[in-house]
């Protein structure tokens, strides 16, 4: 058994290495300056870059557990922060595709328990678009629904409660049947007893310490507290893009613009449905960061060269700049955009 397990892990490995044949791209120039790039930085996590889902470069650096110099490895398990949102979407969407749900429906009609006059106004897609105005369930709006975007967990927590209201199901089980069907492995709703190997999250303090952050799963689950780990992100981005988990015409309306932020990292940013990109870019960078207590992790697809960037960190510095914050995951972003770009260009 253990000869037949290395000949697969044998085989596997040489079939992630890119090469000149067949067309294929070699990415040992693109390797070399992730190295670069991430040398002399006080990054700890993981990083994963893949073609599809062929690993072409992956590293973890650091530790998993700072108290007791636990190094960390590629399977490791991460919180995954707002990346959670677009699980959500995607599970609203495969709904939208039965025919159980329409994205212009009031969510007064799937929750009842909601006395609020506004839950007849707002809709799926509002919920989906961060446009619904809903600062708490027991106030008023804070504007009129589709006016103005204002970045919200709570809609996301409504749109699960939504699913569960549609299938008759807790979201804990929506989420952890769709890992399941995809092989999706590593993959868990943090309700889940099953994981066992979600590191440690730590949280740089005033005195410049790391230091164990204990509530990085105190969001709701539906908007930032899913866990993962880099296999698994490389794979959903694969399935998604490969129009497995929704089809062509569902994918297309994820991917649409419907909202513009001022965003405290990139400034002007584009927003899908739980996807984010620059002004005309979702066929050339398209994701989500995300954030959670100790944790900061960005996944990003790139079309045209049809790469995978995935960088999970369980270190928060710097929280009062968040382009420092995640300033090896823009670092990256930059770079693999630069060969996304050369590859489009190549085939004009």
């Amino acid at each position: 058994m253990k000869l037949i397990r290395g000949i697969l892990i044998l085989l596997i490995c040489c079939s992630c290495q890119p090469n000149k044949k067949g067309g294929e791209i070699k990415y040992d120039k693109l390797n070399t300056k992730i190295d670069r790039l991430i040398s002399n930085t006080d990054f700890n996590g993981v990083i994963a870059i893949a073609k599809d889902t062929s690993l072409i470069y992956s590293k973890a650096i650091g530790f998993s557990d700072f108290e007791n110099k636990k190094n960390l490895k590629l399977n490791d398990q991460f919180v995954i922060g707002s990346i959670s949102k677009q699980i959500t979407a995607v599970l609203i969407l495969r709904e939208y595709e039965k025919g159980t749900i329409r994205l212009e429906d009031k969510i007064a009609q799937y929750l009842k328990e909601i006395e609020q006059a506004w839950a007849k106004d707002i809709s799926v897609h509002h919920l989906l678009m961060h446009t619904h105005g809903i600062i708490e369930l027991n106030q008023p709006l804070e504007f009129e629904p589709g006016t103005q975007f204002k970045y919200s967990q709570l809609g996301y927590e409504l749109l699960a409660q939504i699913l569960q209201s549609i299938t008759n199901q807790s979201f804990h089980e929506i989420s952890e049947e769709l890992f399941v069907l995809y092989g999706l492995n590593n993959s868990f709703h943090p309700k889940s007893k099953d994981y066992k190997n979600l590191v440690k999250g730590y949280t740089e303090e005033g005195s410049g310490n790391l230091m164990f952050s204990s509530n990085s799963l105190y969001n709701y689950a539906a908007a930032g507290s899913f866990i993962s780990n880099a296999e698994d992100l490389v794979k959903w981005n694969y399935l998604l893009h490969s129009k497995q988990l929704l089809k062509k015409e569902t994918l297309e309306l994820m991917k649409t613009r419907y909202a513009t932020r001022n965003h405290p990292i990139f400034e002007t940013i584009e927003y899908g449905y739980g996807l984010l990109f620059k002004e005309g870019e979702n066929n050339v960078q398209i994701g989500a960061l995300g954030y959670a207590p100790g944790f900061v992790s960005a996944s990003y697809y790139y079309p045209e060269s049809k790469l995978n960037l995935i960088v999970l960190e369980n270190a928060a510095r710097n929280l009062n700049d968040f382009k420092e914050t995640f300033k090896v995951h823009l670092k990256l972003m930059s770079e693999i955009k630069k060969t996304n770009v050369q590859q489009y260009l190549k085939r004009q």
